[in-house]
């Protein structure tokens, strides 16, 4: 079975910047680049595939010929011809509104085909970048609403100085903010559900205010505050170290100097790997090669047993 490359979707954002043509080695004049989707199988901006047999096809015909041996036996029962996860670069040259997304149960209620649960992984960012995660102090309901109005949302919500390294979990319902100077790993459901909170009071471009969604940003948040948002690891060189566990996903890093052998013969489901920094190969046990280097992201089918990594390399491993 071959492993799937996908050609990038990027996305032009009035908030962009240049990190991401240049990390993914990739020739384009496209300006404000807010974010690369790297695998989708979002209707409308589907991945296509850019290598082998299945060269010129989207994610989801891919998906609809091979099923669960493309995504594994239980997820296929569980998602069906959707596949379950969307992996995004983003870089973010100016700050992002405040967000949150609903659960699955919620967006259901209001319409929504899913959910939206996610993570984050810093890359190489500007040194003063910050992100915003998750109430710092108990708020009601009553009172967030009357601090969007009264701008004061963000005295809410913590914020956190970030370099390379550090890692966030978003479950749907906590309030977050990609700021600027951020540039980020993201893994999360296939959802494109996002209820805007608050944004700056800024004006596009026709000198209108975006559209909020306060009353279904409402009905979404988890009004739990916790100590700490940031995931707490200690990295090891030439091991698989866990970052998120959760039912929508399993990720781990790896930062390789040996070679290294991935065994997937006990997973039920597909892998992808997407490379941050460095630059390596990937042999299959059939005995096909494949180039890995930073900015690229490569999709293991559920029938892959086991492959062998090599090079210096680091990288996120991600499962359902």
């Amino acid at each position: 079975m071959e492993l799937f490359k996908f050609e990038p979707l990027l996305k032009q954002t009035i908030w962009g910047g240049n990190k991401i043509v240049a990390f993914k080695h990739i020739q384009s004049d496209m300006e404000n680049v807010g974010e690369s989707w790297e695998v989708s199988g979002v209707p409308g901006d589907e991945s296509v595939v850019a290598n082998g047999e299945c060269k010129g096809k989207t994610l989801n015909e891919v998906l609809a010929e091979m099923k669960q041996k493309l995504v594994g036996e239980e997820n296929y029962k569980r998602f069906g011809d959707r596949f379950p996860l969307l992996i995004k670069f983003i870089d973010a040259r100016q700050d992002l509104s405040i967000q949150v997304h609903p659960d699955d149960e919620t967006a259901h209620r209001q319409g929504k085909a899913m959910g939206k649960t996610e993570m984050w992984y810093v890359m190489d960012s500007d040194e003063d970048a910050s992100l915003k995660v998750g109430l710092k102090k108990k708020i009601t309901p009553e009172e967030y609403a009357r601090m969007v109005e009264d701008d004061t949302i963000c005295d809410a919500l913590g914020n956190y100085k970030v370099k390379s390294g550090d890692c966030f979990f978003i479950p749907a319902g906590r309030i977050h903010a990609i700021c600027s100077g951020s540039f980020i790993a993201e893994i999360q459901q296939t959802s494109d559900v996002t209820y805007r909170i608050y944004d700056y009071k800024r004006k596009d471009k026709n000198g209108n205010y975006r559209e909020l969604h306060t009353k279904e940003a409402a009905e979404a948040i988890d009004y739990t505050v916790l100590d700490d948002y940031r995931t707490e690891y200690t990295p090891v060189k030439n091991e698989a170290t866990q970052l998120v566990s959760c039912p929508l996903f399993t990720t781990a890093v790896y930062d390789l100097t040996e070679p290294m052998t991935l065994d997937y013969s006990e997973l039920d489901s597909f892998v992808i790997l997407i490379a941050l920094k460095g630059e390596g190969s990937i042999l299959t046990s059939s005995g096909n090669s494949y180039s890995f280097r930073e900015g690229e992201s490569i999709l293991l089918p559920a029938t892959t047993e086991m492959v062998k990594v090599e090079g210096n390399i680091k990288f996120l491993e991600t499962f359902v």
